[in-house]
């Protein structure tokens, strides 16, 4: 089998837009992976299209060695944008190859350690407060923050994760995000405020989900040191599942981890298992979490292997589509150093019809398909029906 295209998909997803990488071979097998280009990574399609005449030609079932070979291309420039290229065309191939055969995905990674992947219902209130238009009931006060605790424990799942709000003099929540310039604020710095908000925005989720679902809160890349002890140690007496800190630092969030009255996950932004290493070494996290559409399912699974000989647990980011979803899926499905799964249960109108269906969760986990590949693709007549944004 040879593989004859290398293309770029992308439609509007509400928000933001989606991004496919697809690959035909010369047998009518079609591979997909799901990447992005608004987490701070403008122009991966592009690189995807300049990479293409590297891979045509070659047999998917090499993905190792294309993957290689096109490191060794873009050396210069590793990780970044050219990384998440890499790994989007790497997932491809990892799903032409596993429909060749007739297999799942896992099949090729080792195969199942479990079925189902426990989950947690990610931005819990976040997506209802930031994004109105998209994720209803909008949330516009606390009781809203409330009723999404409810309706989180209503749905059998038994963890949530929430990211950082201030309340003006309403009781209005907006989203907290100088790290991502939302609001531009380089300082970075962590008020009294917005401590007293973190604390009365955690405890109205508590109060509607009550103590069976535990809660995970991501302060991203949202402070710098001085600011994330202060939050930790403003809520050491809240039981969290994890705190989620990102640093460009693997010292600093050391000392940080190392004074965290909370299990510390991090870096979800890291690309490759050598910009992992110094984070393994210094123990700085008890949880890495690991973006396979980034990396590429397969170099993940180094990462992972790697995290393991480092007594840490693994976590995926995921929070783009339902392909996203499943490929995570079968990254966690074989691990057997799994902590928890990350899925958004609040979608656009139109997700499921963008990849015939949705995956299938009951109860806070994801049930494990037997359909080869991915074990879903996106519709390409619903994604034509859904132009991108500019």
């Amino acid at each position: 089998m040879k593989i004859t295209s290398v293309e770029t998909l992308a439609c509007d997803a509400g928000w933001r837009n989606y991004y496919f990488a697809k690959v035909g071979t010369d047998e009518g097998v079609t591979g997909w992976s799901q990447f992005d280009e608004g987490f701070g990574s403008p122009g991966v399609g592009e690189i995807i299209r300049r990479l293409a005449p590297r891979v045509v030609g070659k047999d998917p079932a090499r993905h190792e060695v294309i993957y290689q070979e096109l490191f060794s291309a873009t050396r210069p420039a590793t990780g970044g944008v050219i990384g998440q290229a890499l790994g989007a065309i790497e997932n491809a191939l990892l799903d032409a190859r596993a429909k060749a055969l007739g297999v799942p995905c896992s099949e090729l990674l080792g195969g199942r350690v479990r079925d189902r992947i426990p989950l947690y219902w990610s931005h819990a209130a976040s997506w209802r407060i930031n994004h109105p238009d998209w994720y209803k009931p909008a949330i516009v006060d606390l009781e809203g923050v409330r009723q999404m605790g409810r309706d989180v424990k209503a749905a059998g799942f038994r963890a949530m994760k929430t990211n950082l709000f201030l309340y003006d003099e309403q009781g209005r929540p907006r989203g907290w995000a100088p790290g991502f310039a939302r609001p531009f604020s380089p300082d970075l710095n962590v008020t009294p405020k917005l401590l007293s908000d973190l604390r009365m925005h955690l405890e109205a989720l508590r109060d509607g989900a009550g103590p069976g679902v535990e809660i995970l809160l991501d302060l991203n890349f949202n402070a710098r040191t001085e600011g994330y002890l202060k939050i930790l140690r403003a809520l050491a007496d809240f039981p969290l599942f994890w705190v989620e800190i990102d640093s460009f630092s693997a010292e600093a969030l050391g000392y940080i981890h190392r004074q965290s009255p909370h299990p510390v996950s991090s870096c979800e932004t890291l690309l490759g298992l050598r910009e992992f290493l110094p984070y393994f070494r210094e123990q700085a996290m008890d949880i890495a979490i690991v973006d396979t559409p980034w990396n590429g399912v397969w170099q993940s699974l180094k990462i992972a292997a790697a995290a393991e000989a480092h007594e840490v647990n693994v976590a995926p980011h995921n929070f783009y589509g339902h392909l996203s979803t499943m490929m995570n899926a079968h990254f966690a499905a074989v691990v057997p150093n799994l902590r928890i799964m990350e899925v958004d249960m609040d979608r656009l109108a139109w997700d499921d019809e963008l990849f015939g269906g949705a995956p299938r969760i009951e109860n806070g986990e994801l049930v494990m398909p037997d359909a080869p590949g991915w074990g879903m693709d996106p519709n390409e007549k619903a994604l034509r029906a859904h132009p991108p944004k500019l």
